[in-house]
């Protein structure tokens, strides 16, 4: 995998976890404070979109994965 397949990946995977918690209809539900960590993941979308720079990405660059698609 590649770093930008990584972040989304991983970012994802926030949003529904955060979503599975934080949503009272759900069965895993623990607090309705985790609906903002999905705005939170949502903002550094936004972010990354607009500034065409993502703090995940750098990292996992450092790291030593492949940067690009």
């Amino acid at each position: 995998m590649k770093t930008g397949q990584i972040v989304r990946t991983v970012a994802g995977s926030f949003v529904l976890i955060s979503l599975a918690l934080g949503v009272p209809e759900s069965p895993w539900f623990v607090s309705p404070w985790w609906l903002a960590f999905t705005a939170f993941v949502g903002a550094n979308l936004l972010q990354s979109g607009l500034t065409k720079w993502c703090l995940m990405e750098s990292i996992l660059k450092k790291m030593g994965i492949q940067p690009g698609w």
